[in-house]
């Protein structure tokens, strides 16, 4: 298998990309979900459409100490509902709380130090332990892109840590897609190429 995978947990997607723009399925909280989460999920639902937007799941986050951009919550989204309508339903929240939850015990086991940054060599390893084998002249690609401060230290902190993660996830699976045979090699349309790089940039 070439270097990628579905590491650290991860399962593999719940169903293929489609059309960006589709509407989200309605869906319901899995059995035995926490029930402070369901509470959350409803305190965020103000209108109670059983659907919360990106705004609203960015305050329902901030309560539980996971304050991200608007940016970072509307990826989240995307990898968890495979749509850009900016909504996500009781499911779809659980398995992204849960993943959160996930990524932070990652971050802060590489975190070593405990200066609330990683730097490249410890992001590569973070991703490899996810099962994602990243190109150190990638790693630097994202330092390079989400050190915020840009005074020499070459390290990110949680926040963007968690873009880096949703970045890397979601162009993995799309490349799962196509690379059928698991040779790390695949083959896009211009069309598919398109669809499948620019929902990241315009999130």
């Amino acid at each position: 298998m070439a270097g990628y995978g579905y590491g650290g947990g991860y399962p593999a997607p719940a169903q293929a990309y489609g059309n960006p723009f589709a509407a989200l399925t309605p869906s319901s909280f899995p059995p035995g979900t926490d029930p402070s989460l369901v509470a959350c999920f409803q305190m965020a639902d103000q209108d109670g459409s059983g659907l919360v937007d990106d705004r609203e799941l960015q305050r329902a986050l901030s309560s539980y100490n996971q304050g991200f951009s608007l940016r970072t919550v509307r990826l989240l989204m995307y990898l968890f509902t495979h749509t850009n309508t900016r909504r996500i339903g009781p499911r779809e929240f659980t398995g992204l709380f849960h993943c959160l939850q996930m990524w932070r015990g990652t971050f802060e086991r590489f975190d070593r130090d405990r200066s609330g940054k990683i730097d490249g060599p410890e992001l590569r390893e973070a991703l490899l332990s996810m099962g994602f084998a990243v190109p150190p002249v990638v790693v630097d690609l994202l330092v390079t892109k989400y050190d915020k401060y840009g005074d020499g230290s070459r390290a990110i902190e949680y926040d963007n840590f968690i873009e880096c993660c949703l970045i890397v996830k979601g162009l993995t699976e799309k490349f799962k897609e196509r690379d059928t045979m698991l040779s790390g090699s695949a083959t896009f349309t211009y069309d598919s190429f398109m669809l499948t790089v620019l929902p990241f940039l315009i999130a």
